[in-house]
């Protein structure tokens, strides 16, 4: 993660507005956006590419979601937490009127969060995908996938188990988490690849934690042939299945999110959510 300065951010008067359907969100997407309007702002709901600031409103899911959405456009983002986790939803919806204010006077910096870049290889196509959060290699119906593990074509284990995850800074505080993996701090330039339930027996000798790496490196995942037509790819969450399929390549993108920040409180976040 790195920052730049918010005289870098241009300023105009439209703003998209990315809302989950759920009650509490919809009554606050209601309410945004007669404030908004009251401070001469033209929110609108449906996707503007030339928006100054796209707002998310839900939780987690619905900032991952809108990220995705807009394809990972330039365009600030930030979220206000209608949901039950908020690590990237920061508005609290009591505070909208705090919330205006503050982006009318700058008061705020942007975070440039780092987003997954993946290849995806079969045997007579190459695919593209993104992810903010993480990327996981599984096999179909729950079953236990083996696969080669090379990091800048070095080959470093032939693993068994339930599958492999490679996350952002950021996104280690989602599914990585939840399978026991490490917590990257967001200004850490690095990815985390985490495994799901990686088999340790007499005949296989797989990774049972987390691997932070350097955030230039590639990090290719190959299954074995009997996979080639049964496996999972999970993108965001997404489901994705792929005929033939060789091998995947992850590493960071060139592009970054700019996500708003109006308060520091990476380490309050943690406390509260998570300890």
């Amino acid at each position: 993660m790195s920052y730049i300065s918010r005289t870098e951010v241009t300023m105009n008067k439209i703003i998209n507005i990315i809302s989950n359907s759920n009650f509490e969100s919809r009554r606050t997407t209601k309410n945004l956006i007669q404030k908004l309007k009251e401070h001469h702002f033209n929110p609108t709901t449906t996707l503007n590419p030339k928006a100054a600031l796209t707002i998310t409103v839900g939780g987690d899911g619905a900032f991952i979601k809108a990220v995705n959405r807009t394809k990972f456009a330039a365009t600030p983002i930030v979220g206000i937490n209608t949901g039950h986790l908020g690590f990237y939803q920061e508005i609290n919806p009591e505070k909208l009127d705090d919330f205006i204010e503050d982006y009318k006077n700058n008061r705020y910096h942007v975070e440039q969060l780092p987003i997954l870049s993946a290849e995806i290889y079969t045997n007579q196509k190459k695919f593209y995908a993104q992810a903010i959060n993480e990327i996981v290699l599984k096999a179909q119906n729950s079953k236990v996938i083996h696969m080669n593990i090379f990091v800048d074509r070095n080959h470093l284990e032939k693993f068994s188990g339930d599958g492999m995850l490679v996350a952002t800074p950021s996104g280690t505080s989602g599914y990585n988490l939840s399978l026991g993996g490490s917590l990257v701090h967001p200004e850490v330039n690095a990815m985390a690849m985490t495994p799901l339930a990686g088999i340790s027996s007499s005949s296989y000798r797989s990774m049972k934690s987390t691997i932070v790496f350097p955030g230039h490196h590639v990090i290719s995942l190959v299954p074995e042939r009997r996979y080639a037509n049964s496996n999972l790819v999970l993108i965001d969450g997404r489901e994705h299945s792929y005929s033939q399929f060789k091998r995947i390549n992850i590493k960071f993108s060139d592009k970054r999110i700019n996500k708003l920040v109006f308060e520091n409180n990476y380490w309050e976040n943690i406390k509260s959510k998570f300890l």
